[in-house]
């Protein structure tokens, strides 16, 4: 997959799941909210990590380097 995700996006994505986390687990969230919002950073971790977001290239965005 072409890469897509800028260093600042990556950044935003991780730190949102982690907030998402800590709301979680200090039980700020509970049910299907939570549920929702964790598979949401589980959805943004792994963008990250993978670089490529499938809504960016559906929708034709990119927020990487131009090659």
């Amino acid at each position: 997959m072409k890469k897509n995700l800028g260093t600042v996006d990556k950044v935003i994505r991780i730190l949102v799941a982690v907030i998402v986390l800590v709301l979680y687990f200090t039980h700020v969230i509970s049910g299907t909210l939570a549920v929702i919002l964790l598979i949401l950073a589980g959805v943004f971790v792994v963008t990250s990590l993978l670089g490529t977001c499938p809504l960016y290239l559906a929708l034709g965005l990119n927020t990487g380097k131009k090659e």
